[in-house]
């Protein structure tokens, strides 16, 4: 058994800060950066960039809409042409400071409202698509399980990830934050949460009922109190329950 752990990181903006990267990229398998739309900032990409490359944790760019004031959660409509140019121009941004430090964007991964979008979505998942074969198409773009980017990625390698701390709707898909409940924050369920997802690749959706996830990668979130204890005993209990840590990337 093989799983990635990774996170959202460089969500800071100037002298505004969010989460523990350097604490987390002691942790995580793969990191999530942020490439200024939604967060972040060029000192702050070039910071984790730098520190992911000395950690040895692979580099993915966390795209998303233009939406600063909402941190990306905000869902917008964005014409496909103009998306897929937008999409571009943070993947080439992150990758050419990811490149200054000795590494390089290994893989793509869509933030917020976008994520949530393109899981649904063919035509803004299409545009997503494009950016990336437009850029580099050996990228792998990470999704829910059930996402149609896996139906539009057209040779692109797509692959499927989970969140330990997300609720589930029977669906398989992940719990609005705007609910109740949406993340989970008891310590101990989300360990076991997670520990379910790589050895069963199975959750518990919130009306009880069991659904097949078959990711590669569990996502924990930088961004919720107590994120960094809570990683470190992710990553602890996946080691103990014999699931070998290693990025898909």
């Amino acid at each position: 058994m093989v799983i990635d752990v990774n996170a959202d990181l460089g969500e800071g903006y100037g002298i505004w800060q969010l989460g523990d990267d350097l604490a987390l990229l002691d942790v995580v398998t793969s990191a999530n950066v942020a490439c200024g739309f939604h967060a972040g900032d060029p000192l702050i990409m070039r910071r984790v960039c730098a520190a992911a490359v000395e950690r040895g944790v692979a580099i993915g760019a966390q795209v998303s809409y233009r939406d600063l004031a909402g941190f990306g959660r905000r869902e917008m409509d964005v014409a496909a042409p103009e998306l897929t140019a937008e999409i571009l121009y943070q993947l080439a941004a992150l990758d050419g400071i990811a490149r200054a430090e000795g590494g390089r964007v290994a893989y793509v991964k869509p933030h917020g409202a976008l994520y949530n979008r393109v899981s649904r979505d063919p035509v803004q998942a299409q545009a997503v698509v494009e950016a990336v074969r437009a850029y580099d198409p050996s990228l792998p773009l990470l999704t829910l399980p059930g996402s149609v980017v896996h139906d539009v990625a057209d040779g692109l390698t797509v692959v499927a990830e989970c969140f330990a701390d997300r609720a589930y709707t029977p669906a398989g898909a992940l719990v609005s934050r705007r609910e109740p409940g949406a993340v989970i924050q008891d310590r101990e369920a989300v360990i076991q949460r997670a520990i379910k997802m790589a050895v069963e690749g199975t959750v518990v959706a919130v009306d009880g009922s069991e659904v097949a996830l078959k990711a590669r990668s569990i996502c924990v979130h930088g961004d919720t109190p107590g994120a960094v204890a809570l990683a470190q005993s992710v990553r602890s209990a996946l080691a103990e329950a014999g699931v070998a840590l290693e990025s898909f990337a």
